[in-house]
């Protein structure tokens, strides 16, 4: 086996693959986590902040570990790369489960290292990293004071369209062993840098329903607007429906690509191929034709 098969995640055995997939889905959601409570609310960073934030991270661990289970670390991509073959059903099954244990444990360990008073509450701490919509948006309050809302629809359609964006990345520049490419790192953070610009301030930019579970789970009943699991499943639909359009589209786009259509340089091939034929059989049946004919020797004819 060459070196570059080494690297290719099937290469590695399963455990160690769905191991990765544990330990980056936890940093991720853990560095999300940590860059929207305390960078929000103590300092009151902006969006841009964020956006690099959750750009680098994904960047960052992706770069750590992607050489081992290809760098998914979201179950949206898990499936897309299901349907597409790059992923065997077993291992993407195993990678969804741990992606959601790992971030509900960053969602646990930020939980528990966040201080709270009389003064700072735990809702205060959550507010700015909980996915929701409508009354439960992190601008909820901005928008409220100008009678307008970020509601359902407006949060699908974010939602999806920038999950979207970041699936079709992940699946360009991964091959079909599900092996990233040299670039991976980089424009995956990317990617999910732009789907956060797109849709923090409608959704707090799930887009990925890992992270969007873990801290839902630990916001429930703290005081919230809104309660996060009533909302949760938009933010498994979203991105869920994003990866089978993705996968769809590749699956027309490799099916298309397989016919050979014929051209007009085709042409002139196909019409002296059947002259040819043509001129073949003219030949065997002047053969024929020519040969002298032998006499029976039945004595009934």
């Amino acid at each position: 086996m060459t070196e570059e098969q080494n690297t290719e995640p099937s290469a590695y055995p399963i455990g160690a693959r769905v191991c990765a997939e544990l330990a980056g889905s936890f940093l991720v959601c853990f560095a999300i986590y940590m860059i929207c409570t305390f960078g929000t609310s103590i300092y009151g960073l902006d969006l841009a902040y964020i956006v690099v934030g959750t750009a680098l991270a994904y960047a960052v661990v992706t770069a750590m570990l992607g050489r081992v289970s290809g760098g998914q670390f979201n179950p949206a991509i898990t499936v897309a790369a299901i349907l597409t073959g790059k992923t065997k059903v077993v291992a993407g099954i195993l990678y969804v489960i741990v992606q959601v244990v790992g971030a509900i444990a960053a969602a646990g360990a930020v939980r528990w290292i966040l201080p709270t008073s009389q003064t700072v509450t735990m809702k205060t701490w959550l507010t700015p990293a909980v996915n929701g919509y409508g009354t439960g948006s992190v601008s909820s309050a901005t928008t409220s004071s100008a009678s307008v809302s970020f509601g359902i629809s407006m949060a699908i359609v974010v939602e999806v369209i920038a999950a979207i964006i970041i699936i079709a990345v992940a699946m360009r520049h991964t091959d079909a062993n599900g092996k990233p490419n040299a670039t991976y790192a980089p424009v995956i953070g990317a990617a999910y840098g732009l789907g956060v610009a797109m849709t923090y301030t409608v959704t707090g930019a799930a887009l990925n329903p890992a992270r969007a579970t873990g801290i839902a789970l630990f916001g429930q009943n703290q005081g919230l607007s809104t309660q996060p699991l009533q909302q949760l499943w938009i933010f498994w639909l979203a991105p869920v429906l994003a990866a089978a359009i993705v996968a769809l589209v590749m699956i027309i786009a490799d099916m298309a690509s397989k016919r050979k259509p014929k051209t007009p340089a085709d042409a002139p091939i196909d019409e002296a191929t059947d002259a040819e034929a043509d001129a073949h059989d003219i030949a065997v049946d002047a053969a024929v034709n020519a040969a002298p004919q032998v006499p029976s020797t039945n004595p009934e004819q």
